[in-house]
């Protein structure tokens, strides 16, 4: 499939919204062939631009012992084979400037985990790829901040960028999301602004070392980023978030995935009208 960066999921017959989706981390083959070729049918079904997500590695884990990965090159190889069986652009983060490189060679696009999002030869590594650059902000920087972000990509000579927002740091384990951050990151930095659902509701930094969650609430933010004009929506979804390898606490059941769609999507075109 030939990708044509920002274009191939801004610019759509149906004016919908796009998405990023995929598991939190690669964990098998089956597994990742299992969730793409459900979510592309759903996508195609509701006319909804999809790029598949998947990380090859989990660098920021809580414990010595949580779940990072099977392999990057294995990983990275099931995320490429997610392309060629079902045609759909593939997105994954990766940590050090030196990985930007390998990651470019197996997926379409290229993200900067939020905790990350500052450190500039990280940035300039994924700018120089060539390929889509997804910034997630910072759960410690405010959405006017995002700016110096994007320009370090831009000036390095790459303007096919998105911007995820995340969610913000409250207290130590909780986030909130800043839905005036949405409008103002697309309006001054001229690029598609994602809502990262599952992330922002996570609970972090818990007692036991497993982040927490807050999933009964993925469909209210995922509205509310719709109803303020949020380009693209990013979600990670399970057939079985509760035995999931990383992130199951505030994953989305892949069961639930289509009969929330078909509703964003029905506010979508309601917000496509005022």
């Amino acid at each position: 499939m030939i990708f044509n960066g920002i274009d191939h999921i801004r610019h759509n017959e149906s004016d919908n919204f796009f998405l990023l989706a995929g598991p939190c981390a690669i964990e098998d083959e089956t597994l990742a062939l299992k969730i793409a070729e459900r979510i592309v049918r759903i996508t195609d079904d509701l006319k909804i631009p999809y790029v598949f997500k998947g990380s090859y590695r989990k660098a920021n884990r809580s414990r010595l012992d949580s779940f990072t990965g099977i392999g990057d090159e294995k990983a990275l190889k099931i995320l490429r084979k997610v392309n060629e069986t079902f045609g759909v652009p593939t997105v994954t983060d990766f940590h050090s400037a030196p990985e930007a490189a390998m990651a470019a060679e197996y997926v379409d696009m290229l993200q900067i985990p939020a905790f990350l999002c500052r450190q500039t030869d990280i940035l300039v590594a994924a700018a120089n790829t060539g390929k889509v650059v997804n910034i997630k902000k910072g759960q410690f920087l405010s959405a006017g901040a995002m700016k110096f972000a994007v320009d370090k990509v831009r000036e390095s000579g790459n303007s096919n960028i998105v911007i995820t927002e995340r969610g913000t740091t409250l207290g130590y384990q909780d986030l909130v999301v800043d839905y005036r951050g949405i409008p103002e990151m697309k309006e001054s930095n001229n690029c598609p602004v994602v809502m990262d659902i599952t992330h922002s509701l996570q609970q972090p930094n818990q007692l036991s070392g497993v982040t927490g969650g807050k999933p009964e609430l993925i469909e209210t933010i995922a509205r509310a980023a719709i109803a303020v004009g949020a380009d693209g929506l990013f979600i990670e979804t399970h057939p079985d978030p509760a035995n999931a390898k990383s992130d199951g606490a505030n994953m989305l059941h892949l069961d639930k995935l289509e009969t929330m769609l078909k509703r964003l999507t029905i506010l979508r075109q309601a917000v496509n009208q005022l």
